[in-house]
Parts: C-alpha cells; structure tokens; sequence
C-alpha cells in the first residue's frame, strides 16, 4: 500500500498518494507549467499476469526504505559536491536531505502522467479521484490503484475523473502493454528510457523521472524539467543546452538535480 511522502516539492514527481485528501510531489511539467495503456501480456512463469505484477522482490521493510531514500549515497555525493563551490554551497544549506523514491513502477508512471501540463493542485485532485475511484481502502487511505484495475478500466471512466483523453488512454496503455516494469530496474539507462517511450503517451521527461525516482540511477538528469532549468539558471547562471550541463555533475547527476531543486524552493541564496 502507498504511503505518504513527509514534504511536498513542486518540482519533483510524485512517488506515492494513499489518501483521498492529499498527495506528496509534483513535477514542473515540461512545457513549462507547474505540475505535476482486453491485457495482452501471458501469464508469467510465477502466474502472475502482467510484468510489472511479477514480484522479484520485496519485503514491506525494504519497500519503506525504498521510500525513504536508502538507495542514495550521500556520503560519496557531500565528498563530491565539495569540490565544486556552488553545489557544495547547496548541499551544506541542505543537510541530510534524502529524496524519497517511488516503490512501485507502474503507481510511479502513472503519477507523472497525471502530473503532466497541469498545475499543482490539479495534479492532486486528479490523482486522488484515480486512487478513490480505483484503489482499495484502508482505514483513513487508499492502496494506489493496482495495473489489473486499471488495465481492466476503460478510457471514458478515468476521463470522468479529470483526465484528458490522451492521458486516460495513456495509463489505460501502460497498464495493459506488455511491458515487464519490474524488469526495466535490469537494464541500462538508455534501454529503459527507450522501452518507456515507446509506450503512448510516455516521453523523455517522464521517463527520465523514473530513472531518478523509482529506479534512484545516479545520472539520470532530467533536463526537460522546467524547475531543474530555473535551478541551474538560479545557481549558475547558465541558460544553454540543460542536457549538456548536466555533465559536469557526473556521476551524481540524479542527487545533484534533487539538491538544486529543493534549493530553488526554499529559497536557498546561490
């Protein structure tokens, strides 16, 4: 079951809403505005339907520390980030920050879609109707909606909770590809962004948030994201090729992106 992230960040994509109330992160979509797929697939050798349902994987100990962040290592990013000035600068100002990380693949893609070209609040309020509507209940929360409910779905129900049609037919897609989510956390960075965009509806910017927040890969960068661009421009006072830069933070470009983000929000003088 999802549970709640402890802060919210309007620039980073949300890993998990349990409740019908509130949800936990948004990203800055990547046009620019405050944000936030009958089952084809066989039975898996387990009997388990669909890829991403096919469990390799875990103890509800080591889902929380998913959660909480563990995968990072910030002693190895403080060393690092001392060397340069300006992000040394940030990571002092930021002192034990460990961003969350989404457990789940499929709540994580379908999060971001919801997250895409609307405002913040918006992003909420749809994504919870999707987890009333869908998930199971559990006291005062929700379990985030599982694939086979959605893929069980149709387009005009998730439309009626908010989606535009594209993205209705989107999650619906992801859901009932054949896709193995779990599988993606075996292959390399390139092979995974190439499998997700291949799906409709799944671009780079979403597929680069999942590299950085449900499989913690250490040089995804996200540089389609409107917030990281106002970072690095706020910071250092670059406003060229965003991808580019993101190679002087090499190879902790996931952790670097996280810290000049969270910066921007609260604040931080450069």
């Amino acid at each position: 079951m999802s549970t709640l992230a402890p802060w919210r960040c309007s620039s980073f994509p949300s890993p998990t809403t349990s409740s019908s109330r509130r949800g936990a992160f948004a990203p800055s979509g990547p046009t620019g505005r405050t944000s936030g797929l009958t089952a084809r697939s066989t039975a898996q050798s387990t009997g388990t339907r669909f890829g991403s349902r096919t469990r390799r994987a875990g103890s509800k100990s080591s889902r929380s520390t998913t959660l909480l962040g563990a995968p990072f290592d910030l002693d190895a990013f403080r060393d690092f980030a001392a060397e340069d000035t300006v992000l040394g600068r940030v990571v002092a100002g930021l002192p034990g920050l460990r961003p969350p990380l989404a457990p789940d693949p499929f709540e994580s893609l379908v999060t971001s879609v919801t997250a895409q070209q609307v405002s913040l609040s918006a992003a909420f309020a749809i994504r919870n109707r999707l987890i009333t509507a869908f998930g199971r209940p559990a006291g005062v929360a929700y379990a985030f909606p599982t694939r086979e409910r959605i893929a069980a779905a149709e387009p005009e129900e998730i439309a009626a909770l908010g989606f535009s049609r594209r993205k209705a037919e989107c999650v619906i897609g992801v859901a009932r590809s054949d896709l193995d989510l779990e599988g993606l956390a075996e292959l390399h960075d390139d092979e995974v962004k190439a499998r997700l965009v291949a799906l409709t509806g799944i671009g780079e910017w979403t597929a680069d948030w999942f590299l950085a927040r449900h499989l913690a890969r250490p040089r995804a960068w996200p540089a389609g994201d409107l917030g990281l661009r106002k970072a690095v421009e706020r910071f250092y006072g670059a406003d060229g090729d965003i991808r580019s830069l993101g190679e002087r933070f090499a190879p902790f470009e996931n952790l670097s992106a996280h810290y000049l983000l969270a910066a921007l929000l609260t604040g931080l003088d450069p």
